[in-house]
C-alpha cells in the first residue's frame, strides 16, 4: 500500500463519520438477515404484540448496550472517575471533568448509533410493526365485521400479516390494513430519523460551544488521546514482556527459546503458593507497584538478577 493511499485509509478509520456509516451499514445488513432467517408473526391473538414488539425494540437494546461496553473509553471513564472503591490517587480538576463529560457524550452518540439504525430500518421495513399492531386495528367502519363477534374479530386481524385464508369479502379489508399499518410504520420511522438528525446537531453544536477547548485544541486533544493509548500500550507489552521473562528466568532459571539449560532449576513448593496470590499494581502503601501472578518471594529471593538484561530471540 503506497504511503499516500495509507494516510487516507488511517484518515478514514480515525474519522468518526466514517465509523459511523460503517456500523448503520453493518447494522441494516444484520437486520435483513436476521429479519429473513427468524422473524415468523405467530399470527394468534395475544401474541402478535409481544412477538413484534420484541423483535423491535430488544435488539435495539441489546446494540445500545454492547455499543457502551465494546468501547475501552466507557471502561476508562467509569474507573478514574466514577467509580468511588478505587481509592485517589490524585485530586481530578474541573477541566478534566468537563472533557470527561464531553468524552462520554461522544461516546454515547457513537453507541446510539446502531440501535437508532436498526430501530429506523425495522420501521421503514413495517414488517416488525405490522405484525405487532395487527390486532388492533379498527375495522368497524368496514361491513364485513358488522355481524362478527370481538373475539372473532381479533382472531381474524391476528391472521392478516400472515396471509392465512380469509372469508372472501375481507381479502381487501387485510390489504388496506396491510397499507395502513406500513404507512404507520414509515412515517414513524422518518419521523426518528429527523429527530435523531436534529439531536444529534442539536448536541454537537452544545458540545462544542460548551466545551473549554477551541477548534485546534479539541483536534489535538484527540489526536493526543489517540496517540496516547496506541504508544503506551505498545510500551506496556515489550514493558510486560520483558519484565515478565526476568521473572520466569529467576522462578525456572531458563526463558522460552533458550537452549542452554545449565541454570534450569526446580521451583520450590513456597514458589508454587506464591503464583497463585496475584499483586495489584499500586494499591498498597509500596513505593514500586508489584503485578505478577508469579508472586514477589521469587523477586526478593533472586535480587542479584534484578540488574541482568533479558536478551529476547526471535522465535522461528
Amino acid at each position: 500500500m503506497s504511503p499516500a493511499l495509507g494516510d487516507i485509509v488511517s484518515s478514514l478509520q480515525r474519522s468518526g463519520t466514517f465509523i459511523n456509516t460503517l456500523i448503520a451499514a453493518l447494522t441494516i445488513g444484520g437486520q435483513q438477515l436476521f429479519s429473513s432467517f427468524t422473524f415468523s408473526c405467530p399470527c394468534q391473538v395475544g401474541k402478535n404484540f409481544y412477538y413484534g414488539s420484541a423483535f423491535l425494540i430488544i435488539p435495539a437494546l441489546i446494540l445500545l448496550v454492547a455499543g457502551f461496553a465494546l468501547r475501552s473509553q466507557t471502561w476508562t471513564i467509569t474507573s478514574e472517575y466514577c467509580c468511588s472503591c478505587v481509592p485517589r490517587l490524585r485530586r481530578i480538576s474541573l477541566l478534566e471533568r468537563k472533557l470527561a463529560c464531553l468524552h462520554f457524550f461522544s461516546i454515547t452518540g457513537r453507541a446510539l448509533v446502531a440501535p437508532l439504525t436498526w430501530l429506523a430500518v425495522t420501521l421503514l421495513t413495517g414488517t416488525y410493526y405490522e405484525c405487532a399492531a395487527s390486532e388492533f386495528a379498527s375495522v368497524d367502519h368496514y361491513r364485513a365485521f358488522d355481524n362478527i363477534s370481538a373475539g372473532e374479530q381479533q382472531e381474524i386481524l391476528a391472521r392478516f400479516p400472515c396471509c392465512r385464508p380469509v372469508p372472501p369479502n375481507m381479502i381487501l379489508v387485510r390489504d388496506e390494513v396491510a397499507l395502513l399499518h406500513r404507512y404507520q410504520s414509515q412515517m414513524l420511522g422518518w419521523i426518528l430519523i429527523t429527530l435523531a438528525t436534529i439531536t444529534a446537531l442539536v448536541s454537537y453544536s452544545l458540545a462544542r460551544c460548551c466545551s473549554p477547548l477551541t477548534s485546534l485544541q479539541h483536534c489535538y486533544f484527540t489526536n493526543h488521546l489517540h496517540n496516547e493509548r496506541e504508544l503506551f500500550e505498545q510500551a506496556a507489552a515489550q514493558h510486560s514482556r520483558l519484565l515478565i521473562l526476568q521473572r520466569i528466568k529467576k522462578l525456572f532459571g531458563v526463558i522460552p527459546g533458550n537452549e542452554d539449560v545449565r541454570h534450569i532449576h526446580i521451583p520450590s513448593c513456597q514458589d508454587w503458593r506464591e503464583m497463585s496470590v496475584p499483586s495489584f499494581l499500586c494499591m498498597g502503601n509500596d513505593v514500586q507497584g508489584n503485578y505478577s501472578f508469579l508472586g514477589g518471594r521469587v523477586d526478593e529471593d533472586n535480587e542479584e538478577g534484578r540488574s541482568g538484561g533479558i536478551e529476547l530471540k526471535p522465535q522461528s
